[in-house]
């Protein structure tokens, strides 16, 4: 609070992860519940999501899963290492979660569905900022006349992973994903990933098969 705004509110918009852990601050506040609780008892288990639970402090993973890795130069040499092993509480309430792809879809097919939130939130959560085309924790992507638009959330932790989460308005197609190389001189996956990507989407949303 020290700090004063970037810019006057309404007039411009800018991603941070720490306002989600304003906001999980403040489901505790109000709920007098952890943010873990709350996140079970609200959507994970209405939803049957067995395989997603807060990470909290821990740092192992429950098997079996996927290894996340980094690539790296060290003295010249180009070097692999396995960061499978992270404490993800710097991402409170921003991304500290342990998760399948299928359950990702299972979310963000009843999301877009309007299985978790009334319409008149969904409907906010899905009004982007012209600047970004981010709304409230959605991500609108047009894919063009003959497509239309999906919504979107993709994110990862500091290293090693991806997690990529794309639906159709009414959650009937989902496409989900898990990303498990990051690379230094890309700060990505691969160097083509992001066409490589869209082209998968516009595979899945403009007359492919639905994948998951």
């Amino acid at each position: 609070m020290s700090k004063p705004p970037r810019f006057a509110p309404g007039t411009d918009q800018n991603y941070s992860n720490t306002n989600y852990t304003l906001a999980l601050l403040l489901i505790e506040k109000v709920t007098g519940r952890t943010y873990a609780e709350q996140l079970q008892r609200r959507i994970l288990r209405p939803l049957g999501m067995s395989g997603t639970r807060a990470a909290g402090t821990r740092t192992q993973l429950p098997g079996p899963h996927a290894h996340g890795y980094y690539r790296y130069q060290d003295d010249g040499q180009q070097k692999v290492v396995d960061i499978s092993r992270q404490n993800l509480s710097l991402l409170a309430g921003a991304g500290d979660l342990i998760a399948t792809t299928q359950d990702l879809a299972t979310f963000f097919s009843a999301l877009n569905g309007g299985k978790l939130v009334p319409a008149t939130l969904l409907a906010e959560m899905r009004k982007p900022h012209t600047k970004m085309g981010y709304g409230l924790g959605l991500f609108v992507q047009d894919l063009g006349p003959s497509c239309g638009t999906v919504y979107q959330h993709n994110g990862s932790p500091p290293h090693g992973y991806g997690a990529l989460m794309y639906s159709s308005p009414d959650g009937s197609k989902t496409l989900t994903g898990s990303v498990t190389w990051v690379d230094e001189a890309t700060r990505g996956p691969a160097k083509h990933f992001q066409k490589l990507l869209d082209g998968l989407v516009k595979q899945v949303f403009c007359g492919g098969q639905a994948a998951g």
